[in-house]
């Protein structure tokens, strides 16, 4: 016979199954009795779940959306189909639902039976993932292993190879994940430098946890941090300008990972932009279509009124322009 529990598991996983049940279909389907049943039921109830009931010889329970989420009773195939679904949706950069999507799959990779969990991985060897423009690729595993590592707060040693093709090996502590819609980025403190550091997670090559508690004092934003070091990366050429206008609509013209904002007082910002050179950064400050005034470097600055002037020339006469 098995415990009262099993049997509360197996109830749920019933009544979830379809919209309504008799008495004497669940008994039949549970091999008890129909006094079982309703005192199981009337435990159910006891513990917060909404059972709903019909008199009659027709009538039966059904199980109505209440204060509480029963467990999930899967098969093995149900349970592959929620972790390829979940991963799937952790690296679709869908905006906030890929970090609910990746901490749902860790836990649900947690208690999956060795037998799923090995067909999971042998899927994530299969299947092949077209990235789209400047899109990385990495595995889900990987990224699984990443936020295990910011859960547990242990010290990781990590293998990574940066945009220059150098692979270093250096002990971290992992502190959290963020993506930015296109790439995933790990955020940890570099142990031998003392730094918060940010590391592209599809360059990071493996990790390894070393059994040693984390240091994590005095931790930073992980998303400002992030959105910092993209603005400022390793471009040869920063811009300093300011828009008229408050901090907030700042952010919606120049967004955080791209550049770095400051106020200016209360109606306007002064944002730090890095490029490739002068005139690049001038066309993308011509793009923003807005008022601005370029306050550093002055190369930033004759670029900028070349290529206006040349707008200008090129429709002041309204004829046709020259090649």
């Amino acid at each position: 016979m098995i415990s009262a529990s099993a049997r509360l598991l197996r109830l749920l996983s019933l009544l979830s199954s379809r919209p309504s049940w008799t008495c004497a279909e669940l008994a039949e389907r549970m091999e008890v009795t129909d006094r079982t049943v309703r005192r199981d039921v009337a435990r159910l109830r006891e513990l917060g779940y909404s059972v709903d009931s019909d008199a009659g010889p027709w009538g039966g329970y059904r199980l109505r959306a209440g204060s509480r989420v029963p467990p999930l009773i899967l098969d093995d195939e149900e349970a592959l189909a929620v972790a390829v679904g979940l991963r799937g949706a952790a690296l679709s950069g869908a905006p906030g639902g890929d970090q609910a999507a990746l901490s749902a799959l860790l836990k649900l990779r947690q208690v999956l039976p060795q037998r799923i969990a090995d067909r999971l991985g042998e899927w994530d060897d299969a299947f092949v993932r077209l990235p789209g423009p400047e899109e990385p690729q990495i595995r889900s595993g990987l990224l699984l292993e990443l936020a295990a590592a910011c859960r547990r707060g242990e010290r990781a040693r990590l293998a990574y190879c940066d945009g220059q093709g150098k692979a270093t090996v250096r002990d971290v502590d992992p502190y959290r994940l963020v993506h930015t819609g296109r790439r995933w980025y790990f955020v940890a403190r570099d142990v031998a430098r003392e730094q918060w550091r940010t590391f592209r997670a599809d360059r990071v090559e493996r990790l390894q946890l070393t059994g040693q508690p984390a240091q994590l004092t005095d931790p930073p934003d992980p998303a400002l941090l992030v959105s910092r070091n993209i603005a400022n990366g390793p471009y040869p050429l920063t811009a300093t300008v300011r828009l008229p206008v408050p901090m907030d609509q700042a952010l919606r013209l120049v967004p955080a990972t791209v550049g770095t904002h400051r106020p200016d007082g209360p109606d306007a910002t002064l944002v730090d932009i890095g490029g490739p050179d002068a005139d690049g950064l001038a066309r993308y400050l011509l793009g923003l279509a807005t008022p601005l005034r370029v306050l550093a470097p002055d190369a930033v600055r004759q670029a900028l009124l070349r290529r206006t002037s040349a707008v200008y020339e090129a429709n002041a006469n309204g004829g046709p322009a020259a090649d």
